[in-house]
């Protein structure tokens, strides 16, 4: 059954193009009406049997597998507050479902930019629940505030006001392609608008170096370009902690695995102290020292985890 469960999800997130349908069988008293555009649930059987025709007739087996995986749980959250979108969507998760205790050092920081453009550069520890926190925070000083994720986190309807789609795994796939072209000049777009913009540059969630320490990957230059290109103030945030050890285990073994394992891990958090600190932010000025893509990048990441001392 295990093996079975996670052959389930490789279909789910290795598909090309993932459609879900309008029509939901929730029951109208486990959600409030939700708001236009958005359907109370992430994933379910109706949208798997589309996806993968021959789990039409395994009805049983797929609820097993949405349950083994956290998405019944993550389906059921979506509806309760599916009746609010972006920003307000956050609070909700973050206050009324997992009530994490938050530990915010120099928040401060972000009360000196009421308006106009910055980023913030991220590390990754924790997977979707590193955006949720981001749009929390932030979203509290400024509800325009938008974040770039992994397009299957763009499956989560009511987060979309919110998130700017991309596939941060290379491919050929034209239609991933697009997706991702489509999300840079999004992001463009808003940061030239001046609103801001949030980056996970390492573009997946933290996994065991060779140190033997759970850090993230090296940030991709394709978001270090872009920062030089847009020219506005970077701010580091720093989230400190990590997932599970069977989370990272399971990451040494297969990183499908590891992307199976990630509800649970939010939902292991729930009621828990999540710690996260804020930097000074990074002028434009001090961002054109660098000679290139490459070395501006190291620095942020370098200023991004000095925070881990605090």
């Amino acid at each position: 059954m295990l093996v079975l469960s996670i052959d389930f999800f490789v279909i789910f997130v290795g598909s090309k193009r993932f459609v879900m349908s309008e029509n939901n069988n929730i029951s109208s008293a486990e959600n409030r009406r939700c708001a236009p555009g958005v359907r109370p649930d992430v994933l379910n059987f109706e949208d798997i049997a589309k996806m993968a025709p021959g789990l039409a007739s395994h009805r049983k087996f797929v609820e097993k597998a949405l349950h083994w995986i956290g998405l019944d749980e993550v389906n059921a959250i979506h509806g309760r507050y599916c009746y609010s979108t972006g920003v307000e969507f956050s609070h909700h998760l973050v206050e009324d479902e997992f009530r994490f205790k938050l530990r915010i050092d120099n928040e401060e920081v972000l009360s000196r930019f009421p308006e106009g453009a910055f980023i913030t550069v991220s590390n990754h520890p924790f997977g979707g629940m590193d955006g949720i926190l981001l749009l929390h925070i932030v979203g509290k000083y400024r509800k325009d505030y938008q974040v770039m994720v992994n397009m299957i986190l763009n499956n989560i309807s009511a987060m979309r006001p919110s998130f700017i789609a991309v596939d941060p795994i290379k491919t050929d796939d034209p239609e991933k392609k697009a997706v991702t072209m489509q999300g840079i000049r999004r992001a463009m777009a808003h940061v030239r608008d001046g609103h801001p913009l949030g980056f996970f540059p390492a573009g997946a969630v933290s996994k065991i170096d060779k140190s033997l320490h759970i850090r993230d990957r090296q940030w991709q230059p394709t978001i270090t370009r872009l920062i030089r290109q847009l020219k506005v103030p970077v701010i580091p945030i720093y989230f400190h902690g990590h997932n599970s050890t069977f989370f990272n285990i399971l990451g040494l073994i297969d990183w499908r695995l590891r992307s199976a394992r990630l509800p649970k891990e939010i939902f292991l958090k729930r009621g828990k102290d999540v710690h996260v600190s804020i930097g000074e932010p990074i002028s434009v000025e001090k961002q054109a020292e660098f000679p290139d893509a490459d070395s501006l990048g190291k620095y942020l990441r370098e200023q991004t985890y000095a925070l881990s001392r605090l």
